[in-house]
């Protein structure tokens, strides 16, 4: 799988009932990304594999590949010069779970869409 073309794929997915419920209220599409990171990371490591990364303190997810490259999909949700630092690990079992099911279905789907797989 291309890179940019499943960043792409997963950009042009993303919609209101993807992002995360607490901030749908601040949802636009001038931001996409925003509340998208749980549900994005969690599409990223079913094509490319890797780690799921979390910051406590900006409540962020992003992914580590299984070759230590980092990438953030949803990076641009924030402004720019926020701190993001890589508190732990998370595992895929513990973020499916509630309501986060729902939401990464609808995106998983909609980016299978895309790209063919």
């Amino acid at each position: 799988m291309e890179l940019k073309k499943l960043e792409e794929a997963i950009a042009e997915s993303w919609e209101i009932d993807t992002c995360y419920p607490p901030w749908q209220d601040r949802w636009s599409e001038e931001n996409p990304a925003l509340g998208q990171c749980a549900v994005t990371s969690l599409v990223v490591q079913d094509y490319l594999g890797g780690e799921l990364v979390y910051c406590m303190h900006n409540h962020h997810y992003w992914n580590r590949l299984p070759s230590g490259k980092e990438i953030d999909f949803t990076r641009q949700q924030f402004p720019e010069g926020t701190q993001v630092c890589a508190d732990s690990l998370r595992g895929r079992e513990e973020l499916l779970s509630g309501e986060i099911v729902e939401r990464y279905e609808i995106l998983r789907m909609r980016v299978k869409g895309k790209v063919g797989f």
